[in-house]
């Protein structure tokens, strides 16, 4: 009797949903960035979209984990998403300490970091490899 490990052709996995959300968290949050230097809400929607971008990294992490152990799948996705939460860390800090000059370009390093990786998932299923890459 065998059991599949890998998602079917096709299908949506776990792993491209939470990409795709960190993906567009961060996103988000650079429009709220501009919100926030002309705008008396964008504090708020900026501050609320940390959370929620902080929380789709976390996400990514365990969504790496469970395409990898139980899905038989590759580990290199639990690097990249550690790596991920690791920057995301740092990106609060920066922004809580007020330091613009750091915050920002991290911000816009993220954000092509994760198009790449959203990327990659993207095309790991439509060649069949859903494990293989992040």
């Amino acid at each position: 009797m065998t059991t599949r490990t890998t998602a079917a052709p096709g299908r949506i996995t776990f792993l491209q949903v939470a990409v795709a959300l960190q993906t567009l968290a961060i996103f988000f949050q650079a429009t709220t960035a501009g919100l926030l230097l002309s705008t008396s809400y964008g504090e708020a929607l900026h501050s609320v979209g940390a959370r929620v971008m902080y929380g789709a990294s976390m996400l990514y992490v365990l969504a790496a984990v469970l395409a990898w152990r139980p899905g038989g799948g590759a580990p290199r996705p639990i690097l990249y998403a550690s790596g991920f939460l690791v920057l995301a860390s740092v990106q609060v800090v920066l922004g809580i300490a007020h330091k613009p000059s750091l915050h920002v370009p991290l911000g816009v390093l993220m954000f092509g970091l994760s198009v790449l990786a959203l990327g990659q998932v993207l095309t790991a299923r439509s060649s069949g490899r859903t494990g293989a890459r992040p």
